[in-house]
């Protein structure tokens, strides 16, 4: 276990070395202090990366508590032989970031779909899970906030920046940028949440 006076990270570097791998004993045994410490450590560099790469501060902070909890419940696959504590990490967070940018395209996809002219494709044409995908996104769009739905709409159906958004409604870029990730966390909520007990679809 590691005490009070290691929680502090070391500078030399093998010092570093054997705060890092005393850190990995830690997580390994399930230490939750230890732990604590590889999380102020690492924690920071895992938020940098995620918003660099999904360029959105909310997705990036989901995507921290995600990695974080992907390597503790998943502490006991971590190998030394393989790499350092911190590679292990950034490991994860590059499979958790893929993760939710492939997230981000099925629900872009779905909210295109739902756009689109539906008499291009009639009824007895489409299949019925597609219909059921473009019901669930119009009635969820329908129920956003005008504003954080009137920005969505722009920036989906007529392919405008934000930029664009903002100059064409005289809002700040910074409301419009606010607008859209509220919006797209509504979204993301109604796709993903299960159906009510006792719902027939």
């Amino acid at each position: 276990m590691i005490t009070n006076t290691r929680l502090t990270a070391p500078t030399a570097p093998a010092e570093e070395t054997r705060y890092e791998e005393e850190l990995a004993r830690g997580l390994v045994a399930a230490d939750e202090e230890a732990f604590a410490a590889i999380y102020r450590r690492w924690g920071s560099l895992v938020h940098t990366m995620a918003t660099r790469l999904l360029g959105d501060t909310y997705e990036a902070e989901d995507v921290t508590q995600q990695v974080f909890l992907g390597a503790w419940h998943g502490r006991a696959g971590f190998r030394p032989e393989r790499g350092p504590l911190g590679a292990w990490l950034v490991g994860i967070t590059r499979r958790k970031i893929v993760d939710a940018l492939a997230a981000r395209t099925r629900r872009l996809t779905l909210i295109d779909s739902a756009g689109r002219d539906a008499d291009t494709t009639g009824p007895a044409q489409a299949a019925p899970d597609r219909v059921l995908d473009r019901v669930l996104l119009i009635d969820a769009l329908a129920q956003l906030p005008r504003p954080q739905r009137e920005v969505l709409c722009m920036a989906f159906y007529e392919d405008l920046t934000q930029a664009q958004i903002a100059e064409r409604t005289g809002m700040p870029l910074g409301t419009v940028k606010s607008h859209a990730r509220r919006g797209l966390h509504r979204l993301r909520q109604a796709i993903e949440q299960p159906p009510a007990p006792g719902t027939d679809l």
